[in-house]
């Protein structure tokens, strides 16, 4: 088993501690080792004894203190970096940190000139200004956490999904192809719509639009976007409760640039 030793880990308190430990030892050794020939056998056998353990009785709680404070230091930045990088309602990320962390696969694409491809979906929520009018925006918060759970619920690990700000958020599909970035939208879109949502002892209906661009071709986080983005309008205009799909191509990109 592999022995953890990350700044959050106690293992790295414990092996800290233990090495720290050894090192004011080996110290006091040196120290102490250049008045061995002047002591008798009894006052030689004291000082050993004396280098050994007092690093010892003093170092490990000095050490083992300041190793836990940093642990738990480690901890907290841990956190803050999590906080900042979520939506505090939906728990899934914030605009900046998905748009951050998708630019930046694209960015990898771009620099190493890699044929990975990919896929960005905007979703947007139905007819959400009626939820709010209709029953509150507490009401309204809880539908936008149905929505987020009920599109976390069918993705894949190496996933993203993000809160892109009021009731629409992103998804990002690495490595995915049209037709799996289609299936992936349409359970997305077919599990809200079983989501249950009941705001005032009845079920209210949830529904979202769904547009997409799939990539295979070199191009900056703001042009996918785009172009997702404008399938997401298509597939409001043509009825909502709808996905809109369509792959990028050579000159979808030249026209985004």
């Amino acid at each position: 088993m592999k022995l953890d030793l990350s700044p959050e880990s106690w293992g790295r308190v414990i092996v800290s501690t233990i090495v720290g430990s050894v090192v004011c030892v080996i110290a006091a050794f040196y120290v102490d080792s250049f008045n061995f020939a002047n002591m008798d056998d009894a006052g030689r056998l004291r000082a050993i004894l004396t280098d050994a353990l007092l690093p010892v009785v003093l170092a490990v709680p000095i050490i083992g203190f300041f190793a836990t404070k940093l642990r738990e230091l480690a901890i907290a930045n841990n956190r803050l970096a999590v906080y900042a990088s979520t939506d505090g309602l939906t728990q899934v990320m914030n605009r900046a940190a998905f748009s951050t962390l998708v630019e930046a696969y694209l960015t990898e694409v771009r620099t190493h000139d890699l044929r990975r491809r990919g896929a960005l979906l905007i979703i947007d929520a139905d007819n959400f200004k009626a939820v709010n009018d209709r029953y509150g925006h507490d009401r309204g918060d809880e539908a936008l956490v149905t929505i987020a759970l009920s599109i976390k619920s069918m993705l894949r690990a190496p996933d993203i999904v993000g809160r892109l700000g009021g009731e629409e958020f992103g998804v990002f599909l690495p490595g995915a192809t049209v037709e799996q970035a289609s299936r992936v939208a349409e359970r997305i879109r077919e599990s809200v719509r079983d989501a249950s949502f009941n705001p005032a002892g009845a079920a209210h209906p949830l529904s979202v639009s769904v547009g997409g661009a799939v990539f295979e071709n070199r191009l900056p986080f703001a042009d996918l976007f785009r172009l997702a983005d404008q399938q997401l309008y298509a597939a409001k205009h043509s009825g909502r409760d709808r996905v809109a799909i369509v792959p990028i191509t050579g000159d979808d990109a030249l026209a985004a640039a």
